[in-house]
């Protein structure tokens, strides 16, 4: 069992930066993949970012590409989404999500494959 608790989330002005943190209980935290997800309101929930168990791989979806970094500190069974170049599209509830995974190098994007969620983090970007 996983519990995770995202932070780090506000109200910024269009090309500001925020940097989102997940914090993972347990002492198992780098047998999974971890990914960052998105909900705006109307829309569903999208995959961002995920990072590897071993923080070797890191997978973007195109429109944060450039802007948005994954990482993860497995001594702290944390991780973290630095979210530069915001834009108002971005508005949404950010989700961390963790997957359980035999793979050290493996990034899934698909949300049903991770079985551990947060109760989210809102990031409102202003135009």
């Amino acid at each position: 069992q996983v519990q995770l608790v995202e932070s780090g989330g506000g109200l910024v002005q269009a090309g500001g930066s925020l940097t989102l943190s997940c914090a993972a209980s347990g002492r198992t935290f780098n047998n999974y993949a971890m990914g960052w997800f998105r909900q705006a309101p109307g829309k569903e929930r999208e995959f961002v970012a995920g990072i590897s168990r071993s923080g070797y791989n890191a997978y973007y979806t195109d429109s944060v590409k450039g802007r948005f970094s994954i990482s993860r500190d497995n001594a702290k069974n944390t991780v973290y989404l630095q979210m530069n170049g915001l834009k108002p599209e971005d508005t949404a509830v950010y989700y961390c999500a963790a997957d359980r995974t035999p793979y050290e190098i493996v990034v899934q994007t698909t949300s049903n494959v991770y079985e551990y969620w947060g109760q989210g983090t809102q990031v409102t970007v202003s135009s």
